[in-house]
């Protein structure tokens, strides 16, 4: 599982940076030159790098994801960053499968638990608060839970196999049919005492 352990000061500018990133062309590196072409000069506002390496917007080297490239869709942008808060939390969601709709006191004694008591209560009020911040600011309805330790693409890509009308009849093996197992054309069957 996950858990970031980025937070920000204060999430005040949180949606003026995610929707100022949205309007921009994306760098080739995020740099805090970056941020403060965006506008985002604070000391404080450097922390909106790490937030976005936790949230795998950007790699290590803090060049844009693929996910950073799909959040720049507007019409998208909710349900990724969704999606991305599921998988950096993932072990906040583990514990509360609708961990975004829980308080910031219940967040923080999560965080808490799955810190294992490491953080200070200052850190784990940022953490709490940070956390809170971003889910207010996603699409939960576009999201799904099963798509955040895959991608949707490859939830999207795996559709039912078309039966032919031909073997829509075929009538499935009973139960006792399936327990008989083939052995060299022999045919054995399982007795069950009852």
């Amino acid at each position: 599982m996950a858990l970031t352990n980025a937070y920000l000061v204060t999430p005040k500018n949180l949606e003026a940076f995610l929707n100022a990133i949205r309007s921009a062309k994306a760098p080739e590196r995020f740099s805090n030159r970056f941020l403060t072409q965006l506008d985002f000069s604070s000391s404080n506002d450097r922390l909106l790098i790490g937030v976005l390496k936790g949230l795998g917007f950007l790699d290590e080297n803090s060049a844009p994801t693929q996910r950073y490239y799909d959040f720049l869709d507007q019409t998208e942008s909710g349900r990724i960053l969704a999606d991305a808060i599921r998988e950096a939390y993932g072990d906040l969601f583990a514990i509360n499968k609708n961990a975004q709709d829980m308080t910031v006191d219940e967040v923080r004694n999560k965080l808490r638990t799955l810190t294992q008591g490491q953080k200070s209560e200052n850190v784990l009020s940022l953490m709490a608060n940070t956390f809170k911040a971003l889910t207010g600011l996603a699409d939960w309805e576009a999201s799904s839970p099963e798509v955040a330790s895959g991608s949707r693409k490859e939830a999207e890509d795996v559709a039912e196999p078309d039966i032919p009308p031909a073997l829509e009849d075929l009538k499935q093996p009973t139960e006792l049919e399936r327990l008989q197992l083939h052995y060299k054309g022999a045919l054995c069957k399982k007795e069950f005492a009852q």
